[in-house]
């Protein structure tokens, strides 16, 4: 796996955190690791964005982000609303190409969920994973209501021919209740796909180094991670 696409089942699920966790299990594992952000919204100029915070976290890892709009809207929404130029599929394929020729591991970032709009003429960051032939990782809410969503996530990459790597729970909570805890047997049905992780909730508050050293207990094996979802599981019956 070279390049992993990164996408949430909705913005605020962790999605940011997720991928630094990730790149920094990779790096511990010994992989060089780039980070592409093809579409920050709601950030102005100044301000550090989702690339930024990644690389904070995660450490050694290169940083490219492709476009930038003030406004927190969806990308296509964003850009015409600025009156900038939207970033479009073929230009985040070449660019995340180029860091895969130099990287070991390419994790290209959404902007909130999966089919969210880029541009005008309706392409999504599933056009971007068929283009780059590359698995996509949800990144889910872990309580109510996260298995519609999911399911739905899921649905709509297998019928553009897509494959999910697996799901990530965005922000596991100190104290999970009933439906969050059934949701660690439900969210692999509902994704026809493996649960590879649960990052614990203000994960991202942590100091750099503490985070760095945690990421890999938060992620399976398949993620250079050591986390096994049956004993996680037993953990919290």
């Amino acid at each position: 796996m070279s390049v992993l696409v990164v996408t949430g089942t909705g913005t605020e699920v962790g999605k940011t955190v997720v991928t630094a966790a990730v790149a920094a299990a990779a790096v511990a594992a010994g992989r060089s690791v780039a980070v592409l952000k093809p579409a920050q919204t709601g950030v102005t100029a100044q301000e550090p964005g989702d690339v930024a915070e990644v690389e904070r976290l995660a450490g050694a890892v290169t940083g490219l982000e492709l476009a930038r709009y003030p406004e927190p809207l969806a990308p296509a929404t964003a850009a015409r609303r600025a009156g900038r130029a939207p970033v479009r599929p073929k230009e985040i394929e070449q660019a995340a190409a180029r860091l895969v020729e130099s990287h070991d591991l390419v994790l290209v970032e959404g902007a909130g969920g999966l089919l969210v709009r880029l541009d005008e003429a309706g392409s999504t960051l599933a056009d971007v994973a068929g283009l780059l032939d590359a698995p996509v990782l949800v990144v889910a809410q872990p309580g109510l209501g996260t298995l519609n969503i999911t399911a739905l996530t899921a649905e709509a990459l297998r019928s553009r021919g897509l494959r999910c790597a697996g799901v990530v729970i965005g922000s596991w909570p100190a104290v999970p209740d009933l439906a969050t805890l059934c949701n660690l047997a439900d969210l692999p049905e509902a994704a026809g796909a493996p649960l590879l992780g649960a990052v614990p909730e203000g994960a991202g508050t942590l100091p750099a180094a503490t985070f760095r050293t945690a990421a890999p207990s938060w992620l399976a094996p398949e993620l250079s991670g050591g986390w096994d979802a049956e004993r996680f599981a037993s953990q919290h019956h």
